[in-house]
């Protein structure tokens, strides 16, 4: 496969910039509201349990990028741990749409928080336009190079951490530093606990750009070593500031105002601190931080379809299209992503990425576990405490959404079964063309 990218081009802090990118475009405007609505009054603490198990999910990630850093990231770990299978294809394309999924969810975010500078309901017609604008404009910027995106990355970070700070450090100095949990207002739980494990589910999905650095590690200096730093240092630097957000927010207002502002959260929760000037500051903050993690997140997952092409462990048709398979990828995801941002509204975005990711993420744990354990040299009791974790919270809300969204539960067993139906027909007619 022909790869203008560079080997070596993205430095660490290129690397760390990309991975908070993309989790603070996700996990602070598009998923503050959307924890809350199901853990409850305590939902910032559901950020911090959400840090915890995604710490330990990282580390079968660091082991396997120290061992194998590739452009293709979670793909050649898939493939390293279960062969060309059609359990390495599944996962894989699973991680992809989880991903994509989380485009979609930014889109969406992005254009719910630009109508908050303007007399228009959230559920205006505007939201899924200004979503596939967005989604055009990141493969704009993707064609024309990795330099262009890390130099970007690094630029926007800066930006957004800082001025997500500055609103959790003046909305706590307005609130008098206080968090008081509104217990009376908790959300509906099927089994005790199940909703704020729910939240958790939910919450880990704004860490998980953390992998968005895997698939890039063919283009980072020194990937045995940088890659698992930037990985590192992206989940500190995440859990930090969501945490300060959350307790922010929590402060600001009560959990029933949360929930119904939930898909413009942080911008309700400035005006009582500023008025409608926090609602500018915040909205100009979300436009940053959305547009630069959808830029950084359709990068990475190009690279990983690509490198997927390249292994023939996934079908790949030119349909005319000029360039090389790299192009042609960034093609089907910036589609695909505008797809779902047009027809999905927020909650069932998040709730379908974060059940596709976990499931894939249980894969990773048992096949470095399983099968990787010696050549890596990790540790059993970590790599199985991540997995058990992750069953755990994945159990809670398959529990809730049952109960509150059956649809959609439908809509990820479809999803799944056409996946694995069509990695198995693909992987055994290939087989047979090659012998």
């Amino acid at each position: 496969m022909k790869n203008e990218y560079k080997s070596g081009s993205l430095s660490l802090l290129g690397a760390i910039a990309m991975g908070t990118g993309v989790m603070i475009g996700a996990g602070i405007f598009a998923l503050t509201g959307q924890v809350a609505e199901l853990a409850g009054a305590l939902f910032p603490f559901a950020f911090l349990a959400a840090a915890i198990i995604s710490g330990f999910s990282a580390y079968s990630y660091i082991k396997m990028s120290n061992a194998y850093p590739s452009a293709g990231g979670i793909a050649m770990y898939l493939k390293k741990a279960y062969g060309r299978s059609t359990m390495t294809g599944v996962c894989a394309l699973l991680m992809a749409f989880s991903m994509i999924i989380n485009e979609s969810l930014v889109g969406r975010t992005f254009g719910t928080y630009t109508l908050q500078l303007f007399n228009v309901g959230e559920n205006s017609y505007w939201v899924p336009i200004l979503a596939v604008g967005l989604i055009a404009v990141a493969f704009l910027i993707n064609i024309s190079g990795n330099k262009i995106i890390g130099s970007l990355s690094q630029v926007t970070a800066f930006l957004k951490i800082g001025g997500i700070i500055v609103f959790a450090a003046v909305t706590l100095w307005a609130a008098g530093f206080s968090f008081k949990p509104d217990f009376g207002a908790g959300s509906s739980e099927v089994i005790p606990g199940s909703g704020f494990m729910a939240g958790v589910a939910i919450a880990i999905l704004a860490y998980k750009g953390f992998t968005t650095i895997t698939n890039s590690g063919g283009e980072v200096k020194n990937p045995e070593k940088n890659v698992g730093r930037a990985i590192i240092a992206s989940l500190a630097i995440c859990v930090v500031v969501y945490l300060l957000v959350a307790f922010a927010v929590a402060s600001s207002l009560p959990l029933a105002q949360i929930v119904e502002a939930k898909n413009f959260a942080l911008a309700e929760a400035a005006k009582p601190a500023l008025g409608q000037y926090g609602v500018w500051f915040t909205v100009a903050i979300a436009i940053i931080a959305t547009a630069s993690g959808i830029i950084a997140s359709v990068f990475a997952v190009s690279r990983m379809l690509a490198m997927l092409s390249e292994m023939e462990i996934i079908p790949h048709r030119h349909f005319g299209m000029p360039g090389d398979i790299q192009k042609h990828t960034l093609v089907y995801t910036v589609v695909l992503a505008a797809a779902l941002a047009a027809f999905f509204d927020l909650t069932r975005i998040a709730s379908l990425g974060a059940i596709f990711y976990l499931l894939v993420d249980i894969a990773i744990h048992w096949g470095v576990f399983r099968n990787q354990k010696n050549d890596i040299n990790v540790n059993g009791a970590i790599v199985m405490t991540a997995l058990v974790l992750d069953i755990i919270v994945l159990g809670a809300m398959t529990i809730l959404k049952g109960s509150s969204d059956p649809m959609l539960l439908v809509i990820a067993a479809i999803g799944l079964l056409l996946t694995f139906l069509g990695e198995r027909f693909f992987l055994k007619n290939h087989q047979m063309a090659r012998e």
